[in-house]
């Protein structure tokens, strides 16, 4: 029930922030935005509502199955962990035990998400004008959907051009899954009254939210690293990995460009991983319900 709970949580919070997260692409990954409102302008004038919505139809169903292995993952990994130091699985984990378990979720979860995600940021920062009367036979983008993206990517740059950027993927996932679900476990536990066992929908929202907030925030400087490496691949490449990728980008643009879309992920975030969160934990009680 933990892969299911997680599969729809994941698929509808995929939904709901997806438009927000090609606007956060775009500025980690160019120089020619000013800010949030600047990027929505542009990419709308020229693109109209779709330009926000670019790949997304590979993106809700593998966010969909990453978040179902993510939270199955986590609750085994938390489980084992909790046998190994106390010998039952039937105690409260305590928190150092809930960071390690959503450490190695993020580190695990890379083999499946890298090609994704690489052909994620790949068909956000594609740019396509509009059909209009005035302009009605454009040029063909190179990236006709997502699925042809990952093809040309693995024709083009072999196999392993679908885990470019992993390096800083792993980085980004790996402390910010254990802030991610500690955060959680954390607030559900000072928001829930003594005696209950389990916290309110309320508390959920919150603390979800919250969790997804706190996540992002340690992510970002990571995630930035990650765009770029991800998107550095016509012509000449001008990173040669993750630390010069890190100097070269400090080095033009100073320490700010490591939180590009910080804002921007905080105010996305909390709504999407309250969806997230919220779904998890309504499946969940509906089984236990349905099973008793």
């Amino acid at each position: 029930m933990d892969f299911i709970a997680g599969a729809i949580g994941g698929g509808l919070s995929a939904v709901v922030g997806y438009p927000l997260d090609t606007v956060k692409v775009r500025i980690q990954t160019e120089r020619s935005y000013n800010g949030i409102w600047h990027c929505i302008r542009e990419t709308y004038k020229a693109e109209k509502a779709w330009g926000f919505y670019k790949g997304m139809s590979l993106s809700v169903s593998t966010v969909s199955l990453v978040s179902s292995f993510s939270f199955g993952a986590y609750r085994n990994f938390l489980y084992n962990i909790c046998r190994l130091r106390y010998g039952t699985s039937d105690v409260k984990p305590s928190k150092v035990d809930i960071s390690l378990a959503g450490c190695a979720t993020g580190a695990v979860r890379v083999v499946l998400i890298s090609p994704t995600e690489i052909a994620k940021v790949r068909m956000q920062t594609q740019k396509q004008s509009h059909y209009s009367v005035t302009a009605p036979h454009l040029p063909k983008p190179k990236y006709q959907g997502p699925v042809h993206c990952l093809r040309m990517i693995a024709k083009e740059e072999g196999f392993g051009g679908l885990y470019k950027g992993c390096s800083a993927l792993l980085c980004r996932d790996c402390h910010s899954f254990a802030t991610y679900f500690l955060t959680y476990n954390i607030l559900c536990d000072w928001f829930t009254p003594a005696g209950k066992n389990k916290p309110d929908i309320l508390t959920v929202l919150i603390s979800g939210g919250s969790a997804g907030v706190f996540g992002w925030a340690v992510a970002t400087p990571m995630d930035v690293i990650k765009s770029r490496l991800q998107v550095d691949n016509l012509g000449q490449c001008k990173y040669r990995g993750l630390i010069h990728c890190i100097r070269v980008s400090v080095k033009e643009e100073g320490i700010r460009v490591l939180f590009k879309g910080l804002g921007l992920n905080c105010i996305r975030a909390f709504p999407v991983n309250m969806v997230v969160f919220v779904t998890y934990e309504g499946v969940m009680r509906l089984a236990d319900h349905l099973m008793k």
